[in-house]
């Protein structure tokens, strides 16, 4: 057989070797930061740890947790994404069934999804969105964060193709027994649907989660930071002053060592969430991406 052929087994011996060595690299770098954000202030600031703490210590996520800004930006982020994932989700599902429809029955499908993919190739730039955010008063509010995404052009896109390889002897069954298309909607697409959505909700929850140049364009008041922009001026701008631990706690822990625990604790939800979804990734999106 052919799985059982000497070049099919070269092949299989370095797929495992290559995605052995890949996943190392991305392993090796959170069990790093996970060290740093344990270890004492003069391991730290030296540089000398690795793997391994070095005067083990939590001290760094004590000072963390109990700042008001890094808290803050956790809710605000938490409000976002449970907000953002519920709206957008929403949009993607209603679009897609409508525009799954055959012609007859939407005779302007076609256009509406030229329309679609032309925002996904064109965009009206940065500086008229920041002016339209301004006129209608959403600077410094959470919905700033989640309306101007709330359409995913692609992930409709996706779920349109998933509903239609759904069979039309399902749709017609439940249009005979009384169902409308709402009814139809949620009794026959979406149970049979669950892989496709489960995946677009795993992606729309990780762009929410670490989305931070909306955060940074459109919020004025560091306060309302999301996360992702707390972290960010933490991190890239070494912006201390505002967003990090108070200047006297830092007598007994390190920048590095905070940083490193505020980037920790940012990264677990997701990392907690991901296993639980991870399983319907493949049938979700070779799915949604075939058409029958």
């Amino acid at each position: 057989m052919y799985h059982k052929t000497k070049p099919y087994r070269i092949f299989t011996v370095f797929n495992y070797i290559l995605m052995i060595a890949i996943s190392v690299l991305c392993v090796i770098p959170l069990i790093h930061v996970l060290a740093v954000s344990f270890s004492g202030k003069a391991a730290a600031n030296a540089n000398l740890v690795g793997l391994w703490p070095i005067d083990f210590t939590v001290d760094a996520y004590t000072k963390t947790i109990a700042n008001e800004n890094f808290t803050r930006s956790i809710w605000v982020t938490l409000q976002r994404t449970v907000l953002g994932t519920a709206f957008s989700m929403g949009v993607v599902i209603l679009a897609a069934y409508a525009l799954s429809k055959e012609n007859a029955r939407f005779r302007r499908r076609n256009l509406y999804i030229w329309l679609l993919v032309f925002t996904m190739l064109f965009s009206g730039g940065l500086v008229p969105m920041y002016i339209l955010i301004q006129k209608l008063h959403l600077m410094n509010t959470l919905w700033v964060l989640i309306l101007p995404g709330a359409v995913s052009v692609w992930n409709i896109i996706l779920l349109l193709n998933f509903f239609r390889a759904v069979p039309k002897e399902m749709e017609e069954a439940a249009f005979i027994d009384g169902a409308g298309h709402f009814r139809t909607l949620f009794s026959v697409y979406l149970p049979v649907s669950m892989p496709a959505i489960a995946t677009l909700s795993l992606f729309t929850i990780v762009g929410h989660w670490n989305s931070w140049f909306d955060g940074l364009l459109y919020m004025t008041n560091h306060r309302n930071y999301p996360l992702a922009t707390f972290l960010q001026t933490v991190i890239v701008q070494q912006d201390f002053s505002k967003v990090t631990v108070r200047p006297e706690d830092l007598e007994n822990i390190s920048q590095r060592t905070v940083k490193a625990a505020q980037i920790f604790i940012g990264m677990a939800p997701i990392l907690i969430v991901y296993p639980f979804l991870q399983r319907f990734f493949v049938k979700g999106i070779v799915l949604g991406a075939v058409k029958e």
